[in-house]
């Protein structure tokens, strides 16, 4: 179901590929031989569920999420040898400032948030702008589980696996005009709510906003996700519909989406805007690159102890260099951050 709105006249690609992305796209595929494969066996080989994950809350999904897992390609795209997160720690420490500052408040105040029904805005400099239903984002989609590591910017780091799809496709079918040279995404906005929102502490311009360049978007690695470990998303992990961006920190990955504005100009995002000489735009991840209150060269693997700290060297964009690293050719990364 589409409700048309009209566009919004403030909001200023071709489906033709770049050849840097159609390389980019080449290495992505040539490593990642494991997706290859499963995409060659028969479907009931493929169809291991998320059972395989232990302590998963078993929770009443919508029934456009239930229908596309019995045709789920799992384990499309893997992390050698790296664990993954549990469960209960996926869920339970976040940041969604909406909720609050502390890590536990989205688990605690996000399961009061309201996701259905849901529908997406799309504006901006595209040929199919309107309102839409979230199931009519999907029917065309077929979900991949994504297992890719998350580095947020703090210094820690988890191994989640995703479900959803890619992002490019969903371009494809919206449309932008080739005056499109970003996109930009914004999350709910409900105070009532959300309890962060109402903090007097808070210094967040609502509604929040984050943005990627059009060739980013178009990356085969991006995703928009509406599960992990098997299931729907948790309301603390961005139900019901978030962006994945693994070679960015987290915020980039901006959860619980309402809008998305394609835009001839970059976008003033959230972080940015209120620090830009400690977030930028591009917010790749980057050792090389502190942060002004901390180094980025290494990070924590999440879950950790005080005596068993779990800390790892940090790779260069999350460890898909191979993958993205010729997106920034030319750019100096130093100051691009």
């Amino acid at each position: 179901m589409l409700i048309r709105n009209r566009r919004r006249s403030d909001c200023h690609e071709s489906e033709v590929t770049p050849e840097a992305l159609y390389l980019s796209r080449r290495r992505f595929v040539h490593g990642s031989l494991l997706a290859a494969g499963a995409a060659a066996l028969p479907s009931h080989a493929l169809a291991t569920s998320g059972s395989q994950y232990a302590d998963v809350d078993s929770v009443d999904a919508p029934e456009w999420f239930n229908a596309k897992l019995t045709d789920v390609r799992w384990q499309a795209v893997t992390v050698k040898g790296e664990p993954v997160t549990p469960y209960k720690d996926a869920t339970s420490y976040n940041n969604f400032y909406e909720f609050g500052p502390n890590k536990g408040d989205p688990a605690r105040y996000a399961p009061k948030m309201s996701t259905e029904p849901w529908a997406v805005v799309v504006d901006g400099e595209v040929s199919k702008p309107g309102r839409y239903v979230l199931d009519d984002l999907f029917s065309l989609a077929r979900l991949e589980e994504r297992i890719y590591r998350l580095r947020c910017v703090e210094a820690w780091s988890m191994v989640i696996p995703w479900l959803g799809f890619p992002l490019a496709d969903l371009i494809k079918r919206l449309e932008p005009t080739s005056h499109a040279k970003y996109i930009s995404f914004e999350t709910l906005s409900r105070p009532e709510e959300m309890p962060g929102m109402r903090a007097g502490f808070s210094l967040i311009d609502w509604p929040y906003v984050e943005g990627l360049r059009m060739d980013e978007a178009m990356h085969p690695l991006t995703v928009m996700a509406v599960g992990m470990y098997g299931r729907v998303l948790p309301n603390q992990n961005g139900a019901p519909l978030r962006l994945v961006v693994p070679w960015k920190y987290g915020f980039k990955s901006i959860k619980s989406i309402v809008r998305i504005s394609f835009l001839r100009s970059q976008p003033a995002t959230t972080w940015q805007t209120m620090a830009p000489q400690e977030y930028g735009f591009y917010a790749n991840v980057n050792p090389q690159v502190s942060h002004p209150r901390w180094s980025q060269a290494r990070e924590r693997r999440l879950p950790g102890s005080l005596f068993s700290p779990n800390v790892r060297d940090t790779l260069l964009f999350n460890g898909y260099a191979d993958d993205v690293a010729s997106l920034y050719a030319g750019m100096d990364l130093s100051k691009e951050y």
